[in-house]
């Protein structure tokens, strides 16, 4: 008899069908995508997926779920609708935008989820985008206050270098050495992944226009720096305080890009022939001080895991979202897990790769899906990530490829 978890979740098996993104550029005037709207990266993920699993008739897409951090101008508009429309499906396919911050797109596939799994719909595709070169960090934000004033937050919560930081602060153990340590590793393990092949198999072309040069085609990542080493980064500026610990080099950049996924009911995705690459168990959000909110994947994963009936020692594999090194060492820490385990982010993470924002989250989850069909001895995966203003997300996964499962 196949094991299963202690408390699995109610409703019926939602699957994680196929991922995609678009390359990760950098959010400058002179990027990858500086002239490409963020809608249209988001449309070209929906076209992959829909050009990618051609058992897949459009019409069977219930569901279009697309998280942006700023939904003004170019991420505006509904965006689930709108690029659901843009990207040719049909009319009747009804959409909607998300808002997590950096858990967006993670957000869009757990909402979609929990609506297969109470039998709201059988097939969406969800996903997120971030155009911060269009849409710089906090643009357009009117934080109230309250926030200050009543000293409902530090100054410095709506911050995220600072509140990066401040884990500095609380932890000593948690080193700037240890993070340039662990930010080379990351370095160095997305150069070996790309080596591999394993990145560019779930990345859109998507065409590029320069005032210079003209158009082209964007196939690969702009933002990593292969080569680089722990004594390079030591000497970097920490400009979010003087004699700091967080630098460039120990942050993931300012990031343009796009995410977008199918997910199905089990039952729904093998009547249509759909691969059945993830199985989703549970997922939990949490809420900690905003001061510290690299801290929120610790409680959303200790609540995730206690659900499924689960330890930390059940999992196989990790997908941590990298917006700081600092951030990932204080969930490692906490759970007992040496800075270089290889269940860790076995491609790097967003330090190499990039992070716009609410896309990254399920960038994480098509990296799993790959390594889980890389590895059949592992069962169990989890992605999470911190989210801005203190909040955690982390989504618990099985491997349908489990060796154990025959």
């Amino acid at each position: 008899m196949v094991p299963t978890p202690a408390h699995p979740q109610p409703g019926r098996s939602v699957v994680f069908a196929d991922g995609v993104r678009t390359p990760f550029g950098k959010a400058r005037p002179d990027g990858l995508h500086a002239r490409t709207r963020a809608d249209d990266l988001v449309v070209a993920c929906l076209r992959e997926l829909l050009r990618r699993n051609p058992a897949l008739p459009p019409e069977r897409v219930e569901e279009v779920a697309i998280a942006a951090a700023t939904q003004s101008g170019d991420q505006g508009l509904v965006l689930g609708r709108s690029t659901a429309l843009l990207a040719g499906l049909p009319v009747t396919t009804p959409g909607y935008a998300i808002d997590r911050w950096c858990a967006g797109a993670m957000t869009a596939v757990t909402t979609t989820a929990a609506s297969i799994a109470v039998g709201a719909l059988d097939v969406a595709l969800a996903g997120g985008v971030e155009h911060m070169g269009h849409h710089p960090l906090g643009q357009g934000m009117d934080p109230n206050p309250r926030f200050l004033t009543e000293r409902i937050v530090s100054p410095d919560a709506l911050d995220m270098g600072k509140t990066a930081e401040a884990l500095h602060d609380r932890f000593p153990q948690l080193t700037k050495r240890r993070a340039d340590e662990y930010a080379a590793n990351s370095q160095a393990k997305f150069a070996k992944a790309v080596a591999n092949g394993q990145v560019g198999a779930d990345l859109v072309p998507v065409a590029t226009a320069d005032a210079e040069g003209g158009w082209g085609l964007a196939t690969a990542d702009e933002l990593a720096r292969p080569g680089t080493t722990v004594e390079a980064l030591a000497d970097l500026r920490t400009p979010f305080r003087p004699h700091g610990r967080v630098t460039a080099g120990n942050a993931s950049p300012l990031t343009d890009g796009a995410t977008a996924c199918v997910v199905a009911a089990e039952e729904t995705a093998g009547e249509l022939g759909l691969t059945a690459r993830m199985r989703l168990l549970g997922f939990a959000f949490a809420g900690v001080e905003p001061e510290v909110m690299g801290l929120g994947p610790i409680p959303s994963t200790e609540k995730v895991l206690a659900r499924a009936g689960l330890s930390v020692d059940d999992i196989g594999l990790f997908e941590l979202n990298e917006a700081f090194a600092v951030q990932v060492l204080s969930f490692l820490d906490h759970f007992g897990i040496a800075d270089d385990d290889e269940r860790v982010n076995p491609y790097g993470g967003a330090i190499a790769i990039g992070h716009p924002l609410a896309a990254s989250g399920v960038r994480l989850m098509t990296q799993l899906a790959r390594q889980f069909s890389e590895h059949p001895e592992v069962r169990y995966g989890l992605t999470a990530m911190c989210v801005g203003l203190g909040q955690g997300g982390s989504v618990l996964w099985e491997n349908p490829a489990w060796e154990g499962a025959n």
